[in-house]
């Protein structure tokens, strides 16, 4: 599996960090989404610089019981939408 970014989280859950591909480069924050409509809203958004949406980030739970974050991207220059997970190390 290849890795496209490395992250951080803040003391206040926000997860910054950089996301890297072979087209693409830029800074990118996690926002937790305080107002969720409902169980299947993303519980982050994922923003570029200037507040350019991204994506969105879900909670989840791996099978061996590990949390992790399913994240979908998409961008004007990408081919298609780009789903990554972002995995505690």
């Amino acid at each position: 599996m290849a890795t496209i970014g490395s992250f951080k989280r803040n003391e206040d859950g926000i997860i910054s960090g950089q996301i890297r591909t072979l087209r693409f480069s830029t800074p990118a924050r996690f926002v937790p989404v305080e107002d969720k409509t409902s169980e299947n809203s993303p519980d982050f958004r994922v923003f570029a610089p200037n507040r350019v949406e991204l994506g969105a980030a879900w909670k989840k739970i791996s099978e061996t019981g590990n949390p992790y974050l399913s994240v979908s991207l998409d961008d004007p220059s990408f081919p298609a939408p780009v789903f990554a997970a972002l995995i505690p190390t």
